[in-house]
């Protein structure tokens, strides 16, 4: 496993390396007066459905000439930038008031989509030497009157640019509609359009280096900080209570458990047993389906490395604000790096399960997370071309992504399955398996895998739900997202709330002499996803204004697969935190 091991440090350096994650104030460009500095036009879209987003040109705006793409990275694709030369030129301190850059006469066709775009909240997004810009394209006079078909629809038609720089660099830009100077698209004719815009241009003493901290202190203002810390002290002591209550008691009834079977032993040893001991010859016999256990057990691992590694990644700086396409790249590199953690960890556990077929054990590990992956994104995929939408991958970018699957994510899996084959290790069970199973005695409705699950995955999401409303608003809306320190506590607590719910549940269960836990384990453990996806439900419904086919399937589709994975990773958490409990509390007694 060296070469997996390897290649996994190289991942730091492939990411800044300009795969869409460099710095973009790393560029440290200076300017003379008159200098021609970047402005590049990226897109359009329904400001509340952040995935349907299109190019800037698909609105009948004024095309200049030679309009010119800029090449986006890798990352940046993935994000559905696609930037082209816009039609403002924002030369260095060079003010400009009123300048007329167009005049068109908008067609009866051009009017309607126009105020198409307008009733829906159309924004655009702008690059100024890497500073993003924002901007609606216009507004609708409502008037107090509730009926749609008297609403008055304007499109802006006068910009004001207002640029900060700091001696030879521009630090700040902020863009700014004209209300008083609007086109009336209310009626289904043609219209003249005078299209102008005006620059001011003001010194500033903020250093370059610094001109990225107003975006990243949105989100560390003095309220927003309070509600996080508020929400993480509630969720520790919440949690904290909880949980010490439940290892009080678990505790001092082990406690017992080893003085009684202890006192048993000295007793009389053809004395019945009751209880978790006695289904010691049945608690390590290997569950069903151990493949797809294996192979669950492997993608979980592969993802919380991932998620291990993200976190290392935004804690140093990477992920600042704005850094197009950062966190994709980010994704699909460890994601195809870590394959081979996936491969080890599955064939590995699969052969100490005494599994025979390890090649089909390797392909159920390499499709059982992609596969449902690949799968959503086709779907996706179709429905963003239809649209028309820049959320739609060109033919060469995906070309790319099945290279990496072909050429990294496959050949890692399979050396890591052969490694993890090769080392042999014996599965460590304190207490020998009997040859015949016991059978499970009836046990009562709330004991069974549904209601169990259900219990064990509502106190880790009780931990983290606070903290959920923040990113769903980074990721599925306009809210910027930086504080990754109390990221990263939330994600601890949801690890060991979720490694000790699953080993009390697992511990319920063997007193109650149901020695078939592999699976119930790994199913609590991971029944927190369900619950986020059901909190998908809620935030759709009830806090975001999104709508439309095309945002509504991204939203729960790609959601669904967040979940799914976060399913796989917390039931690997809760599986392996009630074997190390099993193995423990077997070894403390004598079995015959």
């Amino acid at each position: 496993m060296r070469t997996p091991t390897m290649l996994l440090f190289l991942v730091g350096a492939l990411i800044f390396s300009g795969s869409g994650v460099v710095r973009s104030d790393a560029s440290d460009h200076r300017y003379k007066e008159g200098d021609t500095v970047p402005l590049y036009a990226n897109k359009v879209g329904p400001f509340h459905n952040p995935s349907e987003t299109y190019r800037y040109f698909d609105l009948p705006f004024c095309v200049p000439e030679g309009v010119k793409e800029k090449k986006e990275a890798f990352g940046e694709v993935l994000n559905g930038d696609r930037l082209v030369s816009a039609p403002y030129k924002l030369n260095f301190r060079d003010e400009k008031d009123s300048e007329v850059y167009c005049k068109k006469k908008l067609s009866k066709e051009e009017v309607k989509q126009f105020r198409k775009a307008v009733e829906k909240d159309y924004y655009f997004q702008m690059y100024y030497d890497d500073l993003p810009i924002w901007g609606f394209i216009g507004k609708v006079d409502k008037e107090i009157k509730s009926d749609p078909s008297e609403h008055r629809y304007f499109l802006y038609k006068h910009i004001q640019f207002e640029i900060l720089y700091n001696n030879d660099r521009v630090i700040e830009i902020s863009a700014r509609m004209d209300p008083h100077s609007l086109v009336d698209l209310t009626e289904d004719k043609e219209v003249d359009a005078e299209f102008m815009y005006t620059v001011k241009w003001k010194e500033t003493e903020t250093p370059f280096e610094k001109r990225m901290e107003k975006y990243s202190m949105s989100s560390s203002l003095p309220h927003h900080l309070e509600i996080h810390w508020f929400s993480i002290i509630n969720s520790c002591v919440t949690v904290l209570l909880l949980t010490g209550f439940l290892a009080t008691i678990l505790m001092r009834v082990l406690k017992n458990d080893f003085m009684k079977y202890a006192q048993d032993e000295e007793a009389a040893d053809d004395q019945e047993e009751t209880g978790w001991k006695y289904i010691h010859g049945d608690v390590f016999r290997f569950p069903t389906h151990n493949s797809l256990f294996a192979a669950s057990l492997g993608c979980g691992t592969q993802l919380f490395t991932l998620t291990i590694f993200i976190f290392m990644l935004a804690l140093v700086g990477v992920f600042y604000p704005y850094n197009r396409g950062a966190l994709f790249t980010a994704l699909v590199v460890i994601y195809a790096l870590t394959s081979g953690i996936a491969g080890y960890t599955s064939a590995s556990f699969y052969y100490q399960l005494e599994g025979k077929s390890w090649v089909r054990n390797l392909l159920l590990t390499g499709c059982l997370f992609c596969g449902p992956l690949f799968l959503t994104f086709c779907f996706l995929n179709t429905v963003a071309i239809t649209y028309t939408a820049t959320a739609a991958l060109p033919f060469g970018t995906i070309v790319v992504i099945v290279l990496i699957w072909t050429l990294v994510t496959s050949p890692l899996l399979v050396l890591g399955g052969i490694a993890g084959k090769n080392s042999k290790a014996e599965f460590q069970a304190p207490c020998r398996t009997t040859k015949y199973p016991r059978e499970v005695p009836p046990l009562p409705w709330y004991r069974s895998a549904v209601p169990q699950m259900a219990m064990a995955g509502f106190l880790p999401f009780s931990a983290i739900y606070i903290e959920l409303y923040y990113i769903f608003a980074s990721v599925w809306g306009h809210r910027i997202y930086t504080i990754y320190s109390i990221l990263f506590i939330v994600f601890i607590i949801l690890i060991i709330v979720t490694a000790f719910i699953t080993v009390a549940l697992t511990y319920f269960q063997l007193a109650a002499e149901d020695h078939q836990w592999w699976w119930r384990s790994f199913l609590c453990g991971g029944s927190t996803g369900l619950f986020i996806y059901a909190y998908c439900l809620y935030y759709y419904y009830a806090r975001s204004d999104m709508s439309g086919f095309m945002q509504t399937s991204f939203f729960f589709g790609y959601m669904a697969c967040i979940c799914y994975g976060f399913f796989l990773m917390l039931g690997t958490v809760g599986f392996r935190a009630a074997l190390l409990f099993v193995r423990h509390i077997y070894r403390s007694i004598k079995c015959e």
